[in-house]
């Protein structure tokens, strides 16, 4: 079902996606730098001196098509990777996982539940948490009927889904966050069928049919005159409207979350308040380090006097929010944790960027320094052959720049000139060859009917599936960035430059319903993460694994900003990035123990679906590359996988149990301590001690790490500490670090042209000349 790889070493990047089945001036900004000068040719667009080919070379595959759109959604890039994407995609409708409810759209009628866990084993000798659909109620018409589903509208997280045509309409909206499900019906009666063992309760509201299935609570609701009778199948009911205007002819499906009368209550007074669109707008306050995100609802009120909709906050909205603690309710049981809800048109949140800096300085003469500059030159001698180690794709030959662009940072601080020209030399080369679009085999292609830059070889179904396109070209986006912090000439706009403000437009495009790109093409922002999964095949709805390829991406996005001196896209990266990192605590690592039910025995989640959470990977269940997958690569950017200490020990303790585990299976790990040089630099960002003791320098390499690179972040925290995140700067090109003794070591890098001051908010400065990166200690 997965890709197979020729090394066990390697970590191929396969996420749900790799599997065969498969606010106004900000805006603005983002989109004027994501709008480059470009030479039309017959058969590619100029980007400087980079091209972008405009049909894909002979042999080669294209980019799927969506057929499932209609409307609006016609003349508008397609949201690939997105929860709701398969609707567009697939022959047969995969389940839609809103959160709390799912719904599946099929020509059999529109299904809808709150899906409830289910404890599955596995052959690791482990569970799986699962919280499939399961259809409890099923709409249709009862007088024609439907189609083909096809998406005609979306909003950042709400869509409008079809099922009827031309006079006969059959309309729902579905959103996250939300309790309801909104439908309109153009003629004729509505026909519900329920799940075997429905039970309708009594109530006084005759346009109201309350049912209870398995002890939960469903209700569909009509407009004023609305009779709800009995069908001649059985657990099957007939809703007779009252004729008028079509916009009359709604009806609101829904679930308690809970079966108290106040729940009841809640859920009824607010149901006619339909989501009419949806909208997230973001700002990143310079001084206090903060990333202001606001979730915004504009309301359509389909009858009554109630005007404000109800929303279901997911943990990383809610958890120590004092802005909305005092007004939640009660909460649904879902896979994302307990989802509370909230009657409000707006609310926000607030996350403190924790700070990184491109690279680390020089580490100081003494142990393990000599060892450095001999790993180096072997890494330096090898630095080629190792870009082609594994595979020639976009995914890995991204990896490889990266890789190589952090060997670069080493012979830059440590003082290697001839080390750091050679490998500057072989980075640029390599580059040039993938973006000058002449090759053969390596290019860059722009699709106008989906909306997207595709990269070949194919590796993953990127261009199939459309796979994974924030993990490949964060590692590209970032290489360019960090060489344009060096080379502003080579990287410039009208140089090879050109290229990137394309590969981030098809991964975080900010403007909405464009033609060319869609909006945040993965990101779910309500959700708080991205997705890989271009299509969304599957069962349990769409998936993302390498949540830190996905940070990487951000990490990329912030760097290139600050080289080009655009603060918006800089502000657009640490949205990203800081709301991923939120994401990844909660939904991954659950280090608040708001998520995970006891009868998961992990301390960690590998791979997040729509509707399950799984410790595995896409191409092996062992152990350890399940708990790496989730921590490369690990660079000076990866600070934050330093700040619960107490989750990464816990983490870490777990390795030799689950490894006998796999060994009882008559499996094991080959080589037996693959990765370890990232276990390593993972301990240490909490004990740099402990990490520095258990690497081996002759031990087995992670294929976008080098020993050099690894041996350079271990002494560098023996030297500086780990990170203290409770001081932070002006910039957000900053950290802090603390050793044992107490004393802190305080570093910026400034990216302008000009030298500046930098203030710490605990009243250090640290000067800064232009371009490059600054410490001091105190």
């Amino acid at each position: 079902m997965t890709a197979l790889i020729s090394s066990p070493q390697t970590r191929p990047a396969l996420c749900p996606s790799r599997v065969a089945w498969r606010p106004a001036l900000l805006l603005a900004a983002v989109v004027a730098l994501l709008a480059p000068a470009i030479a039309p040719a017959q058969d590619s667009l100029q980007a400087g001196a980079a091209r972008l080919l405009l049909q894909p070379r002979s042999g080669d595959r294209a980019a799927p098509v969506a057929q499932g759109r209609e409307g609006a959604m016609l003349k508008q890039a397609v949201p690939t990777n997105q929860w709701y994407s398969s609707l567009m995609f697939s022959a047969e409708p995969m389940p839609l996982y809103a959160q709390p409810l799912s719904g599946r759209a099929t020509v059999a009628g529109f299904e809808m539940a709150l899906p409830v866990k289910k404890v599955v084993p596995s052959e690791r000798k482990d569970n799986e948490i699962h919280y499939p659909h399961r259809a409890a109620i099923t709409v249709k018409p009862a007088d024609f009927a439907l189609k083909p589903v096809r998406l005609s509208r979306v909003s950042d997280w709400a869509i409008d889904i079809a099922l009827g045509q031309d006079a006969q309409r059959f309309d729902l909206t579905m959103a996250h966050g939300s309790p309801y499900v909104w439908g309109q019906i153009s003629q004729g009666d509505l026909l519900l069928q329920a799940a075997a063992g429905a039970k309708r309760v009594d109530h006084p509201d005759k346009r109201l049919l309350l049912l209870d299935i398995a002890g939960q609570r469903y209700l569909a609701l009509g407009p004023q005159g609305t009779q709800w009778e009995p069908a001649a199948e059985p657990g099957t009911w007939r809703a007779r409207m009252p004729t008028g205007p079509a916009g009359a002819r709604y009806f609101v499906l829904a679930a308690t979350p809970d079966s108290s009368d106040a729940s009841l209550a809640l859920i009824l007074r607010h149901a006619f308040v339909r989501y009419a669109s949806t909208a997230v707008d973001w700002r990143f306050d310079n001084a206090s380090q903060t990333v202001h995100t606001r979730y915004a609802v504009t309301p359509e009120v389909l009858e009554g006097r109630e005007e404000t909709p109800l929303l279901a906050l997911y943990p990383h909205h809610w958890h120590r929010n004092e802005s909305v603690s005092a007004r939640l309710g009660p909460a649904y049981d879902t896979v994302r944790g307990p989802l509370k809800l909230l009657a409000a048109r707006d609310f926000s949140t607030d996350v403190r960027h924790r700070g990184f800096v491109p690279w680390w300085p020089k580490v100081p003469e003494g142990e393990g320094s000599e060892m450095l500059k001999s790993l180096m030159s072997s890494d330096v001698r090898d630095a080629r052959r190792m870009m082609l180690q594994i595979g020639k794709g976009p995914y890995w030959q991204g990896k490889g720049l990266q890789r190589t662009s952090k060997l670069l940072d080493i012979a830059e601080v440590q003082g290697n000139a001839d080390q750091a020209s050679r490998l500057r030399e072989l980075l640029q080369g390599r580059i040039e060859e993938w973006f000058s679009g002449s090759d053969r085999q390596r290019y860059f292609h722009l699709d106008r009917q989906l909306g997207t830059v595709l990269s070949y070889p194919e590796e993953y179904f990127a261009v199939e599936q459309m796979n994974d396109h924030h993990f490949h070209y964060g590692y590209w986006i970032r290489t360019m960035a960090e060489l344009a912090l060096r080379d502003p000439k080579w990287t410039a706009p009208d140089q090879w430059g050109g290229m990137v403000p394309w590969l981030i437009r098809d991964i975080a495009t900010a403007e909405r319903g464009r033609a060319d790109f869609p909006f945040l093409r993965p990101f779910d922002v309500y959700e708080g993460h991205s997705w890989a999964s271009g299509i969304g095949l599957g069962e349990l709805g769409n998936n993302q694994e390498s949540s830190s390829e996905a940070i990487n991406a951000w990490v990329g996005l912030i760097l290139w900003g600050e080289s080009q001196g655009d603060t918006a896209l800089r502000d657009l990266g640490l949205y990203l990035y800081n709301t991923e990192i939120e994401a990844i605590r909660h939904y991954w690592f659950d280090v608040h123990g708001l998520v995970f039910p006891p009868e998961y025995p992990h301390v960690e989640t590998s791979l997040v679906f729509g509707g399950a959470y799984k410790h595995n990977t896409w191409w092996t269940d062992e152990p350890r590359q399940i708990k790496g997958i989730n921590l490369l690569p690990i660079t000076t950017a990866s600070t934050y996988l330093g700040l619960d200490p107490a989750h990464t020990r816990r983490s870490m303790a777990t390795l030799a149990r689950d490894s006998e585990i796999f060994e009882s299976r008559g499996k094991k790990a080959d080589p037996k301590d693959i990765w370890q040089d990232l276990f390593a630099q993972y301990t240490a960002l909490s004990d740099p001690a402990a990490g520095r003791a258990q690497w081996d320098r002759w031990g087995s390499v992670e294929a976008g790490e080098s020993r050099s690179h690894t041996l350079h972040q271990l002494l560098s925290l023996s030297s500086m500490g780990t990170p203290d995140f409770s001081i932070w700067a002006d910039t957000p090109l900053h950290a802090v670090f603390k050793s044992a003794s107490g004393q802190r070591t305080y570093l910026a890098f400034n990216s302008s042209t000009q030298a500046r001051q930098v203030r710490f908010s605990d009243g250090t400065t640290l000067e800064v000349a232009p371009r490059s990166l600054a410490q001091t200690q105190r």
